[in-house]
């Protein structure tokens, strides 16, 4: 079995299905990811993956219309991977099948060099746009565009969405089937659509994750915290609006009013990953703590930026409190580890997490924009971290729903069940040939 794993960051969402791949006798499996991409240090050392790695040829043009930036970026990175491809088929490689995230434009010529060979699409997300004077419900309706009455939605942001989702739609019009890692990320898809999308998150690694009642940390300043401590703890890839950074931070005055030992623990970096950066600031650390930082107990209140991935594991199991906040986004990974971790989950009322947390069953859901609400139920989590049997439901949903060998079948059965039986034609058409000609 050939099968080609495309993905701008590489790995990316692919890292499970790419390492069980690898290892099957037999198989050859290539990766084509960026020059950034972290890669599979691992696999490519012992042979088992090979990764090409690609940088379009040239920045996008600054005098390009702001609407056509990102499809411009999107033809430059589809043309950097055509030629990858293109190199591959001289090599004589023509792969069963293509699993790839799009979104960044690498496959827009896919099919024009491997036109019978499947591909499978990861379909993260379509921009979606309230029309003007919606008045969507916050919690309830509508998707990131126009949720935070913060930041309001302009007729240029409207504009600028409907020529982005051109790349999504094309993506949708080429791929042979796709995949989203929730229902609710599938429904953002136009109708004409849904049927080639399948859900089937692709798998967290529950097995390595898990309470330690051992665990401790140690801070910067030098503070010491283990399990069973006063701890609230927030995690995001970076600290931005649409994982509810400035919510939190407005909300934690309050918490360490009234609990006077809780320390708070916030993990990730002062990029942002979706939305804008802040005006008048470097990044939305620097604006929030300008806004409240006066109000906070800098002993108390602690910045990892991006930490390795056992140094997050132990800040998770030291947790008496995990708040995630989010636009009705993409749902985030660190939510469901925090989950199998065991963490008692603060999530926001919105789409995403209601998909995953039950009120009450697993975890509490509130609205991201009651800060009063989000500093009472913190306060309140303090009290349920050792007895609550909701953290054990929260780890028995993470592990029954959202496991590494759950994501490895359903990827395997959407991408590889009409390869396989197409490698399989193939070998009998063969052997019936070699019969033909000794007869």
């Amino acid at each position: 079995m050939r099968v080609l794993i495309i993905h701008q960051n590489f790995p990316g969402q692919f890292r499970h299905v790419a390492k069980a791949w690898s290892e099957r006798l037999g198989w050859q499996v290539i990766g084509i990811g960026r020059d950034t991409a972290p890669g599979m240090p691992e696999l490519e050392q012992s042979g088992r993956l090979t990764l090409i790695r690609y940088k379009p040829h040239r920045q996008v043009n600054p005098a390009q219309h702001h609407y056509l930036r990102r499809m411009e970026d999107a033809v430059l990175h589809g043309q950097a991977v055509a030629r990858v491809l293109l190199k591959l088929k001289a090599q004589g490689f023509t792969p069963d099948v293509i699993l790839a995230h799009p979104g960044w434009g690498e496959t827009l010529n896919a099919k024009d060099v491997f036109p019978n060979t499947r591909l499978v699409h990861y379909a993260e997300w379509f921009y979606n746009a309230p029309a003007e004077g919606n008045g969507l419900d916050p919690d309830w309706q509508g998707a990131d565009i126009g949720f935070d009455p913060e930041f309001p939605v302009t007729f240029d942001d409207r504009a600028r969405i409907r020529v982005w989702n051109a790349l999504h739609l094309l993506n949708l019009e080429n791929c042979d089937a796709a995949i989203s890692p929730t229902h609710w990320q599938k429904a953002q898809h136009p109708k004409a659509y849904l049927d080639k999308i399948t859900v089937a998150h692709e798998g967290i690694d529950t097995e390595n994750l898990g309470p330690d009642p051992k665990a401790a940390i140690k801070l910067p300043n030098g503070t010491a915290l283990k399990a069973g401590d006063p701890v609230i703890t927030y995690v995001a890839r970076n600290l931005e609006p649409y994982r509810g950074f400035h919510q939190f931070m407005r909300a934690l005055p309050a918490v360490q009013k009234e609990h006077k030992t809780c320390h708070t623990v916030i993990v990730g970096g002062d990029d942002v990953s979706y939305g804008r950066m802040p005006e008048g600031a470097t990044n939305w650390r620097e604006k929030m703590l300008a806004e409240v930082g006066s109000q906070l107990d800098p002993t108390r209140t602690h910045f990892l930026g991006k930490v390795p991935y056992e140094r997050y594991k132990r800040v998770l199991q030291v947790s008496a409190a995990h708040v995630y906040l989010t636009y009705p986004f993409v749902l985030s990974w660190s939510m469901l580890e925090a989950m199998a971790t065991g963490c008692f989950v603060i999530g926001s009322h919105t789409a995403p997490v209601r998909e995953v947390l039950n009120h009450g069953f697993n975890g509490w859901l509130i609205s991201m924009f009651d800060r009063s609400a989000i500093a009472a139920q913190t306060l309140e989590g303090f009290a349920l971290r050792a007895s609550s049997t909701m953290r054990a439901e929260a780890m028995k949903t993470a592990t029954d729903c959202y496991g590494i060998q759950l994501g490895l079948r359903a990827f395997s059965q959407i991408c590889l069940a009409e390869a396989s039986l197409k490698v399989q034609r193939a070998a009998l058409n063969h052997y019936a040939n070699a019969l033909h000609d000794r007869l």
